[in-house]
C-alpha cells in the first residue's frame, strides 16, 4: 500500500463522519510518519466522537505543542480551548481548567487579535448562565460580535446558543427560544463542526426542557437522533439523546419503550465510563420505577444519580410521599424549594412542593407554591406548565372546600393535559374530578371518572395511582355530599359555636364560615343551625 493511502483514506472518512474509519485510518498514517498538526487535530476529533477521549487529549496535545513549535499561536490556543472544553464538559475540572487557563495566557502574551479570543470567553458565558444570566447574556453578544467579525461558523453558533440559554434564565422565553432557533439554522445547513453542533443540539433540548416547551424538545429530540445515526459510531450526544426520548415516551405514555430507551442510555453511557449524562439516564430511570411502584430499585436509582452530582428532587421526595414517610417527603422537599435560585428550578419543585403539603394539612402552604407557580408560568407561556398549574389549582381548591371552582380549575387541566397527548397526567386529573364529584353529591360523574382513570393506570401499570383508585372506590362517599371542611364547620355548629369561634378554630375567615354553612344548609336540605345540628347528630358526625 503507497505511503499516503491510510493518511488520504483518513481525510476521506473524517470528511464524511466515519469516524471509526477516520480514526483507524488516521492512526495509521501517525504510525507509518507523524501527521502534520491538521491531521492530528482531526485525528483528535475523530477519537473524541468514538469515545476514545484519553487518545482524543493525547492527540490534541502533540497538535497544540505542533502549533506552538510552527509560531502559530492562535491555532495551538484553539486546540487548548477544545481539549479543556471536553475535560469541563465530562467532569474533569483541574485539567480542564489548566488548559483554558493556558489558552489564556498564550493570547495574553502574544496580544493578537483574533477569533480565538471569542472562544475563550465562553467558558465564562457559561459559569454565569447560573448566577447572572443578564451578565452572561452580554458576554455571549460579544461572542457572537467577534465570530461575525472572523466569520467563523461554530464560534456563531456557541454565541447565539448561550444568547438563547441567558434570555431563558431571565425569563424571557419568547426571545430565548428565537435566538435558540437561530442558533439552530447553521447546524441543519451543515455549516458547523460535529464537535460545536453535538454541543448546540444538546443543549437545545435541555433550554427547552427547561421552559416545558414540550413540542420543541420532541422536534429536536427527533433531529438529534437523525443526526446521530448518520455519524459512525459517534459516542458524545446520543446518550443524551436516549434520555429525552425517554423522557418523552414517558410523557405520551410509552413507559415500557421508556424503559427500554433508558436502559439503552446507560449501556452506551458506560462505555467509555465516567460520562455525567449518567447521573440524568439514573434519574430518569428512577421516575419510571417510581410511577411503576418498583420503589425499593427506585431509590438505588436515585442514590446512584445523585452520587453522579445529579439532582434528586423532586423524584426523591415524591418517593418518600409514595412509601407513608410524610415527614421525610416534606423536609427533603422544603430544603429543595429554599435552595432553588431562578424560575426554571423553581418550576420543578413547586408543584411536588403543593402535593406534598396537601398531603401535609397545609394547605395555605400548598396555596402559595401554586401562587408562585402561577407567576412563573405566566411568564413562560407553555401549555405544559400551564397544566401542571391547573392540576395543582384544583387540588388546593379542593382541599380548601371550593368544590365547584376546583372542578372548574381540573376540568381546564383535564383538556390542557389532554391536548399535549399526556395519558398518566390526564388519569390524574380524572382521579381528582372524581373525589369532587363524589363530594358535590354527583355519584354517577365520579364513577365515569374513576373507571376513566383505573383504565389508564391499567394500561400504563401505574401501581400506586391505581391503589389511589382502589381507595377511593372503596371509600363511603361523604354524607350529605359535605366537603371535609363543610363536615368540620357542622361539627363545630353542633357543640354551639358561633361563626367567629369557628373561624378562629379553622383559622379561615367568617366570609368563608358563611359560605360553608350555607352551602351546608343546601346540601342537607335544612334551614337552621338547630336542624343542621340534629342531622349531626343522628348521622355520628358529632
Amino acid at each position: 500500500m503507497p505511503a499516503d493511502e491510510p493518511l488520504a483514506s483518513g481525510r476521506e472518512a473524517f470528511e464524511r463522519m466515519a469516524w471509526r474509519d477516520a480514526y483507524q485510518r488516521l492512526s495509521e498514517a501517525d504510525r507509518d510518519r507523524r501527521l502534520g498538526a491538521e491531521d492530528l487535530d482531526r485525528l483528535a476529533r475523530a477519537a473524541y466522537l468514538i469515545g476514545r477521549y484519553e487518545e482524543a487529549g493525547e492527540s490534541w496535545e502533540r497538535t497544540h505543542r505542533s502549533y506552538l513549535d510552527r509560531g502559530e499561536v492562535p491555532r495551538a490556543v484553539r486546540c487548548a480551548f477544545w481539549l479543556g472544553l471536553t475535560l469541563l464538559q465530562r467532569g474533569e475540572h483541574a485539567r480542564g481548567g489548566g488548559w483554558m487557563g493556558r489558552a489564556h495566557r498564550l493570547l495574553e502574551e502574544s496580544s493578537l487579535d483574533c477569533v480565538e479570543r471569542g472562544y475563550l470567553q465562553v467558558p465564562a458565558g457559561v459559569q454565569a448562565l447560573g448566577t447572572d444570566p443578564e451578565a452572561a447574556h452580554g458576554t455571549f453578544v460579544a461572542v457572537t460580535e467577534t465570530a461575525d467579525r472572523f466569520g467563523d461558523s461554530d464560534l456563531r453558533a456557541l454565541g447565539r446558543l448561550g444568547q438563547g440559554q441567558a434570555l431563558v434564565a431571565q425569563g424571557r422565553a419568547a426571545d430565548g427560544v428565537a435566538m435558540l432557533d437561530e442558533a439552530m439554522v447553521a447546524i441543519t445547513s451543515g455549516e458547523v463542526s460535529a464537535l460545536a453542533a453535538g454541543i448546540v443540539y444538546c443543549a437545545m433540548v435541555l433550554a427547552c426542557r427547561d421552559i416545558f416547551d414540550v413540542n420543541r424538545v420532541q422536534q429536536w429530540t427527533a433531529a438529534l437522533g437523525r443526526w446521530c445515526a448518520t455519524q459512525q459510531d459517534l459516542r458524545p450526544y446520543r446518550g443524551q439523546c436516549l434520555v429525552h426520548r425517554s423522557e418523552i415516551m414517558q410523557l405520551r405514555g410509552d413507559w415500557s419503550d421508556a424503559m427500554d430507551e433508558v436502559r439503552q442510555a446507560c449501556d452506551h453511557l458506560a462505555d467509555p465510563p465516567g460520562d455525567p449524562v449518567t447521573g440524568m439516564a439514573m434519574y430518569q430511570r428512577a421516575e419510571l420505577l417510581r410511577l411503576r411502584g418498583a420503589f425499593t430499585d427506585a431509590e438505588s436509582a436515585y442514590r446512584e444519580a445523585s452520587a453522579w452530582g445529579h439532582t434528586v428532587q423532586p423524584g426523591f421526595s415524591l418517593l418518600r410521599l409514595a412509601q407513608g414517610r410524610l415527614a421525610d417527603a416534606s423536609a427533603a422537599i422544603r430544603r429543595a424549594a429554599a435552595e432553588a435560585e431562578g424560575d426554571v428550578e423553581r418550576s420543578k419543585v413547586l408543584a411536588a412542593y403543593a402535593e406534598i403539603a396537601l398531603a401535609a394539612g397545609e394547605v395555605d402552604d400548598a396555596r402559595a407554591a401554586v401562587d408562585q407557580l402561577d407567576r412563573i408560568a405566566a411568564r413562560f407561556q407553555a401549555p405544559y406548565l400551564s397544566a401542571v398549574v391547573g392540576y395543582a389549582r384544583g387540588s388546593v381548591l379542593l382541599a380548601s372546600g371550593d368544590t365547584e371552582s376546583a372542578c372548574a380549575a381540573l376540568r381546564r387541566a383535564w383538556i390542557a393535559w389532554h391536548r399535549l397527548e399526556a395519558p398518566y397526567e390526564t388519569g390524574r386529573v380524572r382521579l381528582r374530578m372524581a373525589q369532587a364529584c363524589r363530594r358535590l353529591g354527583d355519584r354517577d360523574t365520579a364513577e365515569m371518572e374513576l373507571d376513566a382513570a383505573r383504565r389508564v393506570f391499567e394500561q400504563l401499570g401505574a401501581g400506586p395511582a391505581l391503589a389511589e383508585v382502589r381507595k377511593l372506590a372503596d371509600s363511603p362517599p361523604p354524607t350529605g355530599g359535605l366537603t371535609p371542611r363543610e363536615a368540620e364547620v357542622l361539627r363545630l355548629v353542633a357543640t354551639g359555636a358561633t361563626n367567629r369561634e369557628i373561624a378562629e378554630t379553622l383559622v379561615i375567615s367568617d366570609k368563608t364560615v358563611a359560605r360553608h354553612l350555607s352551602n351546608m344548609f343546601t346540601k342537607l336540605g335544612v334551614a337552621s343551625r338547630s336542624a343542621a345540628t340534629a342531622y349531626a347528630y343522628e348521622h355520628d358526625l358529632v
